[in-house]
């Protein structure tokens, strides 16, 4: 039996409730078998593990970004590392983020000794359909073995990014219209196939459509089985992401939203989820001119679900916990930054019953701090992935 016993510490648990206590966790094999305030009682099990003293330290469960695109671009590598955008066709549904990742990048190692457990790998924004994303761990040495969710998420670009690609390669998409017109051309085609194949099940007589692989990997984007992560900077390009979705009965969640929070009354009606950021950076084109720190707090503010990204590589995983301190100095309430990057994505991505806070049953990814997260000279004392504890601090 694996056992850790965290002790002598303030448990933040990040739950609906914001609880707060002092008191102890017990890990064992790989989740949260038990917690409690003040003393831990006389366990019925002999613990054979670890026991870490919190010296009054804070524990959190692990950070999560949902929107990355670490592994894929490889640090300190040009062209050899960079595996995120297949640039030579505008619809690449079939392409999984998967299969370009190198764990062995050692941004992994970085972003998890900064507390964060957990991120999405998304394939880039050159293809209005970029591909498959996947949700892994941030600890282990085999992709297989990382995995939370795969699929994901399908990945949508709109606005800027399409359009500067295939327009330096004189093909088409060149304009927001054609971006919207090929994706919303896939789904329709998709539709189309999925429809063939149900009426040749039902009746002998009909034939089943000729294999296609990227409409099998619409497949479960159709279904409700995976999101639509939409690459939305400017206010218009939001609103045609939602326009696509609702079109198709899509669940949609808005990545990066730079401007989303000039129209944060009217996204809040459409119950839509932003992923904000990165906004440590920048304005380098010309839709993110309105970017700001104060955006995630004031889309949480307008009663938005709102996360925070740092769009690893543009901003290093590793700096997660800073982008928290800058948005809570342009006005974003403590609480809302942390849970923007623990409970709040856990639940776009739906995983809440996994990740995303401390609670009996869920996976022990858990941070220990020598102090508030939120304080610059705060230091990462312990990691923990599945309780293993994959990073402890040499004082």
């Amino acid at each position: 039996m694996n056992q850790t016993l965290i002790r002598n510490v303030n448990i933040w648990t990040m739950d609906e409730e914001d609880t707060r206590f002092y008191g102890w966790v017990l890990l064992e094999n790989g989740k949260i078998a038990s917690m409690g305030e003040g003393e831990p009682p006389a366990m019925p099990v002999q613990i054979d593990g670890d026991v870490v003293y919190g010296e009054g330290g804070v524990l959190t469960p692990g950070l999560i970004d949902i929107h990355s695109h670490i592994g894929l671009y490889e640090d300190g590598l040009g062209f050899e590392g960079a595996d995120g955008n297949e640039d030579t066709d505008p619809a690449t549904p079939h392409l999984r983020a998967l299969d370009g990742v190198n764990p062995f990048d050692r941004s992994f190692r970085e972003a998890l000794e900064a507390g964060v457990t957990a991120a999405a790998v998304s394939p880039g924004s050159a293809n209005p359909i970029g591909g498959q994303i996947a949700l892994l761990k941030t600890a282990g040495r085999r992709v297989d073995d990382m995995i939370l969710k795969a699929p994901l998420a399908i990945k949508f670009a709109l606005g800027e990014n399409p359009k500067s690609v295939y327009h330096d390669k004189d093909e088409t998409p060149v304009t927001r219209m054609a971006t919207a017109g090929i994706i919303r051309e896939e789904l329709y085609k998709a539709k189309e196939y999925f429809l063939r194949k149900a009426r040749a099940e039902d009746d002998p007589e009909q034939d089943d459509p000729d294999f296609d692989i990227k409409m099998e990997a619409l497949q479960p984007l159709l279904w409700g089985k995976a999101e639509a992560h939409f690459h939305a900077h400017r206010a218009d390009d939001i609103f045609t992401a939602l326009r696509i979705a609702k079109e198709f009965g899509l669940r949609a969640v808005i990545i990066h939203g730079t401007e989303a929070h000039l129209v944060a009354d009217l996204l809040a009606e459409e119950h839509v989820p932003v992923v904000s950021g990165p906004y440590m950076t920048d304005r380098s084109k010309p839709e993110i001119r309105n970017l700001s720190d104060a955006a995630p707090g004031l889309l949480c503010k307008a009663g938005i679900e709102t996360a925070i990204t740092v769009d690893h590589p543009e901003i290093p995983l590793r700096l997660l916990p800073m982008a928290l301190m800058l948005a809570v100095r342009a006005g974003m309430d403590k609480t809302d930054a942390l849970r923007a990057v623990t409970s709040v994505p856990a639940k776009i991505a739906g995983m809440q019953d996994r990740i995303g806070s401390l609670k009996t049953g869920l996976d022990a990814d858990c941070v220990l701090w020598s102090g508030d997260p939120l304080d610059i000279a705060t230091q990462v004392q312990a990691v923990f992935v599945n309780g293993t504890p994959e990073y402890r601090r040499t004082k």
